[in-house]
């Protein structure tokens, strides 16, 4: 099927992503990545994830790769005031430097919990239909077992988003067989068949993949 416009232009790419601005605390949180090694979610990944915790109202968010806090902040920004970020990462040290972005920005410790360690050990810890959004952004391989976690974790309503959807435009690409673009792909899949998600692949930064969960009538 041909497009229905042309593509975008890499000058307008550039101005979407950078309509939302930065200020100097999100700046140094992705300097303190940069410093790191740590990829953060772009300018335009991070307006849509707090424009996403601002229509839900969100209480309670888990995330899936700390970082250094760039992420969590944007989400923090358009959580309740009393909301609370579930955060877990392998590197406790990322996660020290996160606490600094969080602290700069004047979010009040209680507002933020992280957890150290793989994910697929900690998510299985956490509460049954809980949440109101799970945000991922940690090892592309196990972004599948993500979903699944994000699906018992959400309740009804609540929305599952992926960083890193498009994968560096391999994800398009059906002869990148490398296993973290495969993952990603698989993903994709997953997430367009399910029936009780309603998704939606933004090309924002590396390309965010949301879904909602869709509410399910009880049965008589």
């Amino acid at each position: 099927m041909p497009p229905t416009t042309d593509p975008i232009s890499p000058a307008s790419w550039t101005f979407a992503e950078d309509y939302v601005s930065e200020d100097a605390v999100l700046a140094a949180g992705r300097e303190r990545a940069t410093q790191v090694g740590v990829t953060a979610i772009g300018p335009g990944g991070g307006a849509v994830l707090r424009f996403v915790a601002s229509v839900l109202e969100a209480r309670a968010v888990v995330e899936i790769g700390t970082g250094t806090g760039v992420s969590g902040l944007w989400l923090l920004r358009g959580m309740r005031p009393d909301g609370v970020l579930t955060t877990v990462d392998v590197e406790a040290e990322h996660q020290r430097l996160a606490r600094e972005t969080f602290a700069a920005d004047g979010v009040a410790s209680q507002r933020v919990r992280t957890i150290a360690g793989p994910a697929l050990d900690v998510l299985p810890r956490l509460t049954d239909a809980h949440y109101d959004l799970v945000f991922a952004d940690g090892d592309k391989t196990e972004y599948p077992a993500y979903l699944a976690e994000a699906l018992r974790l959400l309740r009804p309503g609540g929305v599952v988003a992926f960083d890193n959807a498009l994968w560096h435009d391999k994800v398009a690409d059906p002869a990148q067989r490398d296993p973290e673009t495969s993952a990603v792909r698989d993903l994709a899949r997953q997430v367009v068949e399910h029936e009780s998600l309603v998704p939606v692949l933004l090309p924002v930064g590396d390309g965010l993949l949301l879904a909602r969960k869709q509410w399910v009538p009880e049965s008589d």
